[in-house]
């Protein structure tokens, strides 16, 4: 059994995961990174994207979050989400559409157009993807 600190993972809606765990593995607005137990203290945004959670004993739990922040104290890890899903509760064919329709919605630059919007939909929809991916790796 390795070092752990304590982790809470909530969102809006819900706490998603609260518990001891060895590391945690997301993408911050500087690249990617890793929270292990004694990581100096650290605030940052986060990007949409999979988070990885690995648990007191070694077992792995993916997330999905949409952004948020995450704070690093030394004894407790809190990733705040705008929203925070197990990978395994996404849906692959609604993540599959939204990424369609932000597609189109870029390529369509007649009429109403919200670029901001449109970019800001599919880059949550491609992140989805890769988080099922990542899952789906992890599952092999």
């Amino acid at each position: 059994m390795g070092i752990t600190v304590h982790c809470d993972v909530v969102s809006a809606e819900e706490k998603i995961y609260s518990g001891l765990v060895e590391m945690l593995i997301a993408t911050g607005s500087e690249g990617e990174l890793g929270i292990a137990p004694g990581h100096i203290p650290l605030l940052t945004e986060l990007k949409p994207g999979p988070v990885r959670v690995i648990k007191q004993g070694g077992e792995e739990e993916i997330l999905y979050v949409s952004g948020g922040y995450l704070e690093v104290q030394p004894s407790v890890v809190t990733l705040l989400a705008d929203t925070a899903v197990r990978a395994k509760d996404l849906d692959e064919a609604a993540a599959v559409e939204a990424q369609r329709e932000a597609e189109k919605a870029l390529a369509n630059k007649t009429g109403e157009f919200e670029y901001s919007r449109a970019a800001t939909e599919l880059a949550e929809a491609s992140a989805q993807l890769r988080t099922i991916q990542n899952l789906r790796r992890k599952m092999r």
